[in-house]
């Protein structure tokens, strides 16, 4: 079991809604016929006193639905992510703030991550999360390349899927931020674009050729010679998935960048 945000708004969850209901079913109940007890008759009005809450059972109430609600939604419909660096540049800036879609390739229960209904398997290109096949408490993001059986081959900067080079299409420099003397390139994979950076100075030292096991996916970052990926630690498992992302909901890292709002990842 993974100890991450997850665990600990399910712990919460658990908690309050423990707390709600032995108040609910057991001491509310005992407040009440206490109260009832010292009714009292005032000029021929009856008088009851209000039972009141004990501070942890007000708390709990008020915050058991929030925590439910905040847990189903991250569990099972989406959950919010942050870009900690600059391997999926130029597609993700550090400090886009992303959605993941939680249902993308099956419904999984929160916590365990174990899948109890299939809907559908990553396509080669999707941009997913996932958790870190050498640290399983560590969330990553890459593109999908290499699907079960594929094989990929990586010399001289050039990406081959299953004996055929992938179609690129030279840019220029890149000009955005967080990397410098980079060269932007359009990717095609499937039919679908997306943008990747290349450093031509620097040596390629993440090349050779690999077999996609069964149940695992090849994935690389769009910064190809800046990003930490299946070239170094292998085919990320199935059952690592987290979801797919989908869209940019915020960014902020020296300042607000309001134009990344609500675009797309491709």
């Amino acid at each position: 079991m993974i100890l991450d945000f997850s665990f600990y708004l399910f712990v919460g969850v658990v908690i309050t809604g423990t707390i709600w209901l032995v108040d609910k079913w057991f001491l509310e109940p005992k407040r009440n016929q206490v109260v009832q007890s010292s009714t009292q008759i005032h000029q021929g009005v009856e008088i009851t006193s209000k039972a009141k809450e004990p501070v942890i059972v007000e708390y709990s109430k008020s915050f058991f639905p929030v925590l439910l609600i905040v847990f189903l939604l991250r569990g099972f419909v989406v959950e919010p992510f942050r870009i900690p660096s600059g391997s999926m540049l130029p597609s993700l800036y550090i400090g886009d703030f992303i959605l993941v879609n939680k249902f993308a390739y099956g419904v999984r229960l929160p916590v365990i991550n174990k899948k109890i209904l299939d809907l559908s398997e990553p396509e080669r290109g999707d941009v997913v999360v996932f958790r870190y096949p050498r640290d399983p408490n560590l969330d990553y993001i890459k593109r999908v390349i290499g699907l079960p059986g594929d094989h990929i081959a990586y010399y001289n900067k050039v990406l081959y899927i299953n004996g055929t080079p992938v179609e690129r299409e030279f840019v220029g420099q890149y000009k955005g931020p967080g990397q410098t003397f980079a060269s932007e390139y359009i990717e095609k994979l499937d039919g679908a674009e997306h943008e990747i950076l290349l450093l031509p100075a620097r040596p390629n030292n993440l090349q050779g050729e690999y077999i996609v096991p069964e149940a695992t996916y090849f994935v690389m970052g769009d910064n190809r010679d800046n990003s930490n990926d299946s070239r170094v630690w292998g085919p990320v498992p199935e059952e690592n998935l987290l979801g797919k992302a989908f869209m940019i909901w915020m960014h902020y890292s020296d300042e607000w960048h309001f134009e990344r709002i609500g675009n797309f990842i491709k």
